[in-house]
């Protein structure tokens, strides 16, 4: 959640298997496809349909869906993030609900990973959305005070790595992790989404829970090597830092996110040859990546669907780039940075009551193709202006051009590509490679261009 907003049942968990063989950690999501549509607020129905309409046949590996624990009641976003009980009973759907998306998604080819609230529990008091009533540190049949951490203040140092990691995140009750009844129950509400199917977890709040806490968790498991994304927003000098988690399996890389709203808005794109390791970040086989999630978009970290073309641009580039596993954001339009979605989650359509449904544009959903056909291929080829247009290939199975200046941009690239005609599938245009590797295309301001083997035709 990462969120400071202010704030205002009986489960019967499955038992946890114990495995004491050491964890194999699944760093990029396992498959061939390493892309990850978050559909923000989608209830379970919603998202179940576009995995069938959209995500399976645009070659999405994965989507990942908003938490699905009972929770506060409230019109917000960020109730979700306020779980009272382990039972799948929030507002995107019942356990039915879920276990239906599980297998619809699965049919259409998408695996599905779960945001996973397990840092805290809910503030104040009151019934839970699905019937469980609460109060802050008693959340009757799973939790009391025994289970959580000593400290009852909110965190105010993160040079603290104590205060960090048992005082209170914005005031949510924190759990005691390091205590083995915390875990086991932990333990039992993934056990139980994973016998519903699930394929992954995003592990909310992960810089707040220690990481041996998390491995331990992790090795109760019934499948101690299920994919692991962990959030944990690097801060310079801070005590807790994301290169600690990575043994655990994927971090979320926050400054690939914050670098390229500096980069496209006001520096040079040709800045962007290194992208990656070379910047000082996570080691690309762990790195979790995106241009924006939830929580940036609406603090302002990160570009979001009101930057226009550079929002889209920059997706683009993630998605044509080698580095990390990339997840592409898909929300609601907002004014109001509490709002929650639009009809309770409830999407009948893409660009209807406020959905924004960016893992569909058409130049952001077509890159996925274009990652999965070079998938494993090293970066080729770079060339650059000096300033804001730059292309670069994928070895022999791709090339991408991006021209982020004012004016159209004319050229002749020279790629590795086998001689052949390709298919633009920025504009649904045909290229023809000649011999030597090279093309000449003609690319307007704030465009892009992106050709790969396999796909000739449009």
């Amino acid at each position: 959640m990462a969120s400071s907003r202010p704030l205002s049942g009986a489960l019967a968990l499955a038992a946890a298997a114990v495995v004491m063989a050491p964890t194999t950690v699944s760093a990029a999501p396992p498959g061939t496809k390493d892309v990850t549509a978050v559909l923000f607020e989608w209830n379970f129905a919603s998202v179940a349909r576009e995995c069938t309409n959209t995500l399976g046949p645009a070659g999405y590996g994965y989507v990942q869906v908003s938490p699905p624990a009972e929770h506060i009641q409230g019109s917000q976003w960020w109730t979700s993030y306020q779980p009272v009980s382990y039972k799948i009973a929030g507002r995107l759907g019942d356990r039915a609900a879920f276990q239906s998306m599980v297998n619809t998604c699965h049919a259409a080819g998408v695996k599905v990973v779960v945001d996973t609230v397990v840092n805290h529990m809910a503030a104040g008091s009151g019934t839970g959305t699905g019937g469980s009533s609460y109060t802050k540190y008693a959340y009757p049949g799973l939790y009391s005070s025994y289970d959580f951490d000593d400290c009852t203040s909110q965190i105010t140092d993160y040079a603290d790595r104590w205060n960090v990691q048992h005082c209170e995140l914005v005031g949510l009750a924190d759990l005691d992790t390091g205590e083995e009844y915390v875990r086991k129950t932990v333990a039992g509400y993934m056990n139980d989404l994973l016998t519903l199917g699930v394929d992954g977890f995003r592990i909310d709040a992960a810089k707040h829970i220690d990481t041996a806490d998390l491995a331990a968790i992790k090795s109760r498991l019934t499948n101690p090597g299920v994919y692991w994304k962990q959030e944990v927003i690097y801060g310079s000098g801070e005590a807790v830092q994301p290169t600690e988690y990575t043994g655990n399996g994927d971090v979320q890389e926050f400054r690939y996110a914050y670098d390229l709203k500096r980069v496209f808005n006001s520096e040079n794109l040709a800045y962007l040859k290194n992208y990656g390791e070379g910047w000082g970040y996570l080691s690309s086989s762990v790195a979790g990546v995106f241009v924006d999630n939830h929580d940036t978009e609406r603090n302002g970290s990160t570009l979001t669907y009101k930057d226009g073309a550079n929002y889209t641009l920059a997706n683009v580039f993630m998605l044509a780039y080698p580095y990390g596993s990339p997840d592409i954001d898909s929300g609601y339009e907002w004014s109001d940075a509490d709002a929650g979605p639009p009809d309770g989650g409830a999407v009948s359509a893409c660009w209807q009551n406020g959905w924004k449904c960016q893992h569909a544009w058409p130049e952001i959903m077509r890159m996925v193709a274009f990652r999965n056909a070079t998938r494993g291929a090293a970066m080729t080829d770079w060339w650059d202006d000096g300033g804001d247009a730059i292309a670069f290939g994928r070895g022999s199975k791709g090339y991408v051009a991006i021209n982020h200046e004012s004016g159209s941009l004319t050229r002749t690239y020279q790629t590795s590509l086998a001689a052949g005609t390709y298919c633009n599938v920025q504009s649904n245009t045909t290229v023809t490679v000649n011999g030597s590797g090279q093309f000449t295309a003609t690319l307007g301001a704030n465009t892009a261009l992106a050709i790969y083997a396999g796909k000739s035709s449009c």
